[in-house]
């Protein structure tokens, strides 16, 4: 079994981290089944919706297994957005071991993971910068976790009517910052990101 992961959400002011976990089996063609899988950031946000589609209706089938952890703003702020992340990463892969459509030993699991992430020793791992863009697994993974905290953030919004979290989904942007500094932060904010 082959499994990417990636992030979304580590540098915003507010909301959660997010991390993609997708598992597929061994020969599994990525690139046939999701046409046009690339990394996340460079996707449309109505390409990544319909990437997603393809990902939960073969998870549906059986076909492959995914999952998308988070961790609160709260934490993030507790336990500092690296540790924040790997906690999520040993999360996710444990969610997978447990629900997964491929039960399988762990030494049979290959994990391959973007930029600086780190799985639990007990696997299988490579990480690769860039890995969002060159590999299809993690790309999918990149997918996962934005579409997932994308519309979290827009749910949140409702409850946070005045920051505009639907439209620039907790980054750093000018409008965030002149929400801000109108009304100050919310209990989404990181308070050590501001």
């Amino acid at each position: 079994m082959r499994v990417g992961i990636d992030e979304a959400g580590r540098g915003p002011l507010a909301g959660p981290v997010a991390v993609g976990v997708v598992a597929v089996p061994q020969g599994y063609n990525i690139k046939k089944r999701f046409p046009g899988v690339a990394d996340s950031k460079k996707l449309s946000p109505k390409k990544r919706e319909a990437l997603f589609a393809l990902l939960e209706a073969a998870a549906k089938r059986g076909e492959v297994s995914y999952t998308v952890q988070f961790k609160s703003a709260a934490h993030i702020d507790n336990v500092g957005i690296a540790k924040a992340i790997s906690q999520a990463v040993a999360r996710g892969l444990e969610h997978l071991a447990k629900v997964g459509a491929q039960k399988v030993c762990v030494v049979d699991v290959r994990v391959l993971l973007d930029g600086s992430l780190k799985a639990p020793k007990e696997y299988r791992q490579k990480t690769i910068i860039r890995g969002d863009a060159t590999e299809p697994i993690i790309s999918l993974a990149s997918i996962a976790a934005k579409v997932i905290r994308d519309r979290h953030m827009v749910r949140l919004a409702k409850k946070f009517p005045r920051y505009g979290f639907e439209v620039h989904k907790g980054y750093g942007t000018k409008a965030h910052y002149a929400a801000l500094s109108r009304q100050g932060h919310c209990a989404l904010h990181r308070k050590t990101f501001l």
